[in-house]
C-alpha cells in the first residue's frame, strides 16, 4: 500500500501551508531522507522530508497552493502500486496574483522610446536616460561588458542612434563611461544609472504578501497595540569587552574559535536574567509566568522576515558554547533547515542590528517574552575617564520591556546588571 506525506506541523502556530515548489516530480525514485519540497509557514520557508524509500505515484498538491495540516501532499510507493486518490484534497488555491508568470516574459519597459525618423545625415543620438531602452548590437553590447562600458552613457554613432563597436571603444579611450565614474554632470555613475538621474529607481509592481510576512505583520501589529511597552537605554564602556574578544579569538584562533560581539550579548544576557530573573517571564493573561532557565533567541534576517532561533539554557552554557550553537542556528536558519524547536521556546530576545552601523534602535516585543533587547554598534568616540578626556568605545543597549509583566526599576536593575557583566567581561569566562 503506497505511503501518504501529509502537510506536516511545521510550526506552532501554523495551520495551513504554502508549498512553494516541488523538488521532485512524479515517478522520481527517492530514498528516506532526502527533501521533496519547500513549505512556507508563518515563521519561514523549510524544507520537507521523505520519510520513506520508493517512487512519487502522485503528487496531490501543486506548487503554489496553500495546504491545511495533515491534508495530503503525494504518496509514495512501488511503481505501478494502485493509488486511492484524496476524495477532497484540503487545498486552496493560491491567490491569483500569486499565479507564477512565464519565465521568458520580460518587463514592460517604464517608457518605450519616442519613434525616431530617419534623416540623411541626422546627428549623432545623446546618450539613454536611465529607463528608457538602450539600443545597442550584440557585439557592442559584450564588448561593453568586458571593458566595464556603462552603455547608458555612450553616444550611439549607429542606425537611429544604435550603439556600435567603434562607440564603446571610443568611450573606453575617453574613460567617461566606465561604471563607477563622474559624470560630466558631477553625478557618480552605478551600476543603475547616474546618481541624480531621472526616471524611476525601480519596475513598479504589486507583489503578494508572503505567508511568513503576513504573519509577522499581524503579530508585531498585535504586540505593538496590545502590549504597553517601555524603554529603557544604556551606554557601556565596551573597550574592555573588544580588547578581551580580540584577545580570545587570536589566542584561539588555531582552535578555530572566533567569538563575537553577539556571543558575549547573548551569553551576558543569560547571566543579567540569572541576576534579575523577573525579566525572564511572560504574560499569559491570568498569570504571569517565571521561567526557571533562560532560553535566549536573537533575531536572523531572512530574505522574507527574519526568525528568532533559541539558545537553550544559555545560562549553563560557557560563552564557547553559546558561540557554537548561535552559529550553528543560524547557519540553519539561512539555510531554511530550522526545526520548529529550534526556533519556539524562548523567553527572551536579543535583536542586534551593530553590524549595520546602527548606534541604538528600539526593537518591538516578541511575545510572550516580556522583553528584548536592542544592541547597537560600537562607536568610537571621546569619553571621560579618570577627569580626563580620552578616546573610548562606547556600546548603547535598549530595552523594550512589557509594563505588564516589568516595572520601570526591575528594567533599568536588568540593564544595569548587563552593563556590569559586559564592563567586566572576564566574569563570563567563570
Amino acid at each position: 500500500m503506497a505511503n501518504i506525506i501529509e502537510m506536516p506541523k511545521l510550526s506552532d502556530t501554523m495551520t495551513v501551508g504554502t508549498l512553494v515548489k516541488w523538488l521532485k516530480n512524479e515517478g522520481d525514485v527517492v530514498k528516506s531522507g532526502e527533501i521533496l519540497a519547500e513549505v512556507e509557514t508563518d515563521k519561514a520557508t523549510m524544507e520537507l522530508e521523505c520519510f520513506f524509500d520508493g517512487t512519487i505515484l502522485k503528487v496531490f498538491a501543486p506548487a503554489g497552493s496553500q495546504v491545511a495540516l495533515g491534508a495530503p501532499l503525494c504518496a509514495v510507493g512501488k511503481p505501478g502500486e494502485k493509488v486511492d486518490v484524496p476524495a477532497a484534497p484540503k487545498t486552496a488555491p493560491a491567490p491569483a496574483a500569486e499565479a507564477p508568470k512565464p519565465a521568458a516574459a520580460a518587463p514592460a519597459p517604464v517608457a518605450a522610446p519616442a519613434p525616431v525618423t530617419a534623416q540623411p545625415a541626422a546627428a549623432p543620438a545623446a546618450p539613454a536616460s536611465f529607463g528608457e531602452r538602450i539600443k545597442i548590437s550584440p557585439l557592442a553590447k559584450k564588448l561593453a561588458a568586458e571593458k566595464g562600458i556603462d552603455p547608458s552613457r555612450v553616444t550611439g554613432s549607429g542606425p537611429h542612434g544604435r550603439i556600435v563597436r567603434e562607440d564603446v571603444l571610443a568611450a573606453e579611450k575617453s574613460g567617461s563611461a566606465k561604471t563607477g565614474a563622474i559624470s560630466k554632470s558631477g553625478g557618480a555613475t552605478f551600476a543603475g544609472g547616474a546618481v541624480g538621474a531621472k526616471g524611476p529607481i525601480q519596475q513598479e509592481r504589486a507583489v503578494p504578501v508572503s505567508t511568513m510576512r503576513g504573519v509577522i505583520a499581524k503579530r508585531l501589529l498585535e504586540s505593538k497595540t496590545t502590549i504597553p511597552h517601555f524603554y529603557l537605554e544604556i551606554e557601556i564602556d565596551a573597550e574592555p569587552l573588544m580588547t578581551l574578544r580580540e584577545q580570545l579569538n587570536k589566542g584561539l584562533e588555531t582552535a578555530g574559535v572566533k567569538l563575537s560581539v553577539n556571543d558575549f550579548i547573548l551569553k551576558g544576557s543569560a547571566e543579567a536574567l540569572r541576576r534579575v530573573p523577573d525579566v525572564n517571564a511572560s504574560w499569559h493573561g491570568t498569570e504571569i509566568r517565571y521561567h526557571a532557565a533562560a532560553h535566549v533567541s536573537f533575531a536572523v534576517a531572512l530574505p522574507d522576515g527574519l526568525i528568532t532561533p533559541v539558545v537553550f539554557n544559555a545560562h549553563d552554557k560557557s560563552i564557547f558554547e553559546v558561540s557554537k550553537d548561535a552559529k550553528n542556528l543560524g547557519k540553519k536558519a539561512k539555510d531554511k533547515k530550522l526545526t520548529p524547536a529550534e526556533f519556539t521556546g524562548g523567553t527572551f530576545c536579543v535583536s542586534n542590528l551593530g553590524m549595520m552601523g546602527i548606534p541604538k534602535f528600539f526593537p518591538i516585543i516578541n511575545p510572550p517574552n516580556a522583553a528584548i533587547l536592542g544592541v547597537g554598534t560600537t562607536v568610537t568616540k571621546p569619553v571621560v575617564k579618570n577627569g580626563q578626556i580620552a578616546v573610548g568605545q562606547t556600546l548603547t543597549l535598549t530595552l523594550s520591556a512589557d509594563h505588564r509583566v516589568v516595572d520601570g526599576a526591575v528594567g533599568a536593575q536588568f540593564l544595569a546588571a548587563l552593563k556590569a557583566v559586559l564592563e567586566s567581561p572576564a566574569l563570563l569566562l567563570v
